[in-house]
């Protein structure tokens, strides 16, 4: 039986290292990182992960909405691990699927990871609304135009 666990935090500028220490005092023999957003489905450590797990083994990740961000994605992820024999268990939250409650609870917070990311969005969307409606456009300048650019270069 191995312990494979799995971290990820969603852009490059934040760090995993809370995770990977975490990960490693709870005894994990390999450790999988993926620098992404919970809603990308296809993250290349997740399916590295998905594929290295053999019957017995437990995966094991820091916190529930690391490993995704959906209900639907995490009900996968919890299906095919059923099926094959695999645990999985979470460092900060009580889940522990080989029990009743811990599967009830998997569900319940994978229904929060969900409402979580939903509500993140929205905050983003009415901010840039808001902001747009003070008239700040938001996004990279645009480029010089040509007569700009030919002025420069004289």
């Amino acid at each position: 039986m191995k312990i494979v666990a799995y971290a990820r935090v969603s852009t490059l500028d934040q760090d995993p290292d809370l995770q990977f220490d975490a990960l490693k005092r709870a005894g994990a023999d390999k450790i999988f990182i993926d620098h992404a957003s919970g809603t990308v489905r296809d993250r290349p450590a997740l399916i590295k992960c998905m594929a290295f797990l053999r019957k017995g083994d437990c995966l094991l990740f820091w916190k529930l909405d690391r490993l995704a961000r959906s209900v639907i994605h995490l009900g996968q992820i919890a299906e095919f691990c059923n099926k094959g024999g695999i645990d999985m268990r979470c460092i900060t939250q009580p889940i522990d699927t080989t029990t009743s409650t811990g599967k009830l609870l998997f569900n319940i917070l994978a229904s929060f990871a969900e409402f979580e990311r939903d509500i993140i969005v929205e905050r983003t969307l009415a901010g840039l609304a808001a902001a747009r409606a003070r008239g700040r456009i938001g996004g990279r300048p645009k480029g010089w135009r040509k007569h700009k650019q030919v002025e420069a270069v004289a």
